[in-house]
């Protein structure tokens, strides 16, 4: 049978809606006045990381595995997973009362892992990619017969994802365009099947992260979509449902984490922020409504200090700058209070004494200031050279 033919229809997935109903939440979608106006059309945001475990998974996953005999139960579930189809699996499984084991990357994100064993799975670290856990988790099933759950290559579960597309039908009348994340597809393919049967002149654009491209280093931030290629099944699909297809590299994720951080008090992990961030960078074309899914939040703690510091640098929050102060008691805290007394508020400061080239006599010093802009930036380096100290941008 063709991958097509195999395509769950609209019955499926208002049959899906039932089946959730009362079990995955009915995820709020807000307007953001500050991104409307940023982007100069209306921007709604579809906050599934608000959704039951922190991502939109719970949808697919717990329609498949709802759907399980007693028997099949009894047996158990697989997956594999980066992290929140995980999670979904487990608590899926948790609720009808089988077990669940999960195969994670080696280098998944602790909280994603943590978090699927606090919902009862079992959790085994295998391979550096996704498609290691995949390969690990079919050898599973073959050897003790348990049901695998696949995360994208599944029409029950594509139909449970496309529910999705059901509320914004009911959430968003004026909705023209809608981004989604596209890792293996399973996502974009149920929201873009139920749009295209209930609203078919939404614009569906697919949007990707750089990293995992064939050109791209392999790595990104975005690991809820880190996979190379989305699967048959998905992309038959896509083929048909999908608009336009983009991609977004980490840098520009980022800046949309600490966007939506900032602006719309939304934590965001980096699957779920490359639709802003197509936004952001001019990718996506039109003027009308324009909706992105945020697909997910369940982003480590570690990864977003560090995300929202690079974030918020790059955006010229943060300046770092060198600079040196004579070796005796006063020196640091004479630049110090200058500094003061320009209104620049300094969070961190580092001595260097060994810098090669430091005169006889200077101590180095390297500062973390807080600014307003890149504008800012210019002028405290600026103001640094007109008191007398030497100025280096190191951000």
């Amino acid at each position: 049978m063709a991958a097509t033919e195999t395509a769950p229809t609209l019955p499926d997935i208002e049959a899906a809606r039932s089946r959730l109903d009362g079990v995955a939440r009915v995820t709020p979608v807000y307007r953001s006045e500050t991104l409307s106006q940023l982007f100069g059309r209306e921007v709604h945001l579809k906050a599934e990381n608000l959704q039951r475990t922190g991502s939109f998974k719970i949808r697919g996953a717990y329609n498949r595995i709802s759907a399980l005999s007693a028997e099949e139960r009894t047996a158990g579930v697989v997956a594999a997973s980066a992290g929140n189809h995980g999670q979904a699996v487990a608590w899926a499984a948790r609720e009808v009362g089988s077990h669940a084991r999960i195969y994670m990357p080696q280098d998944a994100p602790m909280a994603k892992v943590d978090a699927t064993r606090h919902y009862g799975a079992e959790v085994v670290l295998a391979g550096h990619a996704l498609e290691d856990c995949l390969t690990e988790a079919s050898r599973y099933v073959e050897e003790h017969g348990a049901t695998f759950v696949h995360p994208f290559e599944d029409p029950v579960v594509i139909a449970g994802q496309g529910t999705i597309g059901l509320e914004l039908v009911d959430q968003v009348p004026e909705i023209e365009t809608v981004l989604i994340p596209i890792g293996g597809g399973g996502l974009a393919s149920g929201i873009g099947l139920a749009l295209r049967a209930m609203k078919p002149g939404v614009r569906i654009v697919g949007v990707q992260a750089a990293g995992t491209l064939p050109e791209g280093s392999g790595f990104t931030i975005a690991d809820g979509i880190a996979v190379k290629k989305p699967g048959k099944l998905a992309l038959s699909i896509l083929d048909s449902v999908l608009d336009e297809l983009v991609s977004v590299n980490d840098e520009e994720i980022s800046e949309a984490i600490v966007l939506l951080l900032e602006r719309t008090k939304l934590v965001v992990e980096g699957a779920g922020a490359v639709g802003v961030a197509a936004l952001l960078t001019g990718k996506v074309s039109g003027s009308g409504c324009v909706v992105p899914v945020l697909s997910g939040g369940n982003i480590d703690a570690t990864l977003l200090i560090s995300v929202t510091r690079h974030g918020l640098a790059v955006a010229g929050r943060y300046l770092v700058v060198r600079s040196r102060v004579p070796d005796r008691p006063g020196g640091l805290a004479k630049l110090l209070s200058l500094l003061a007394q320009e209104r620049v508020n300094v969070v961190e400061v580092e001595h260097q004494r060994e810098t090669a080239g430091l005169p006889v006599g200077d101590t180095g010093v390297e500062l973390t200031l807080l600014t307003r802009d890149s504008g800012h930036c210019d002028e405290i380096l600026a103001t640094m050279q007109r008191l007398g100290y030497s100025a280096e941008r190191l951000s």
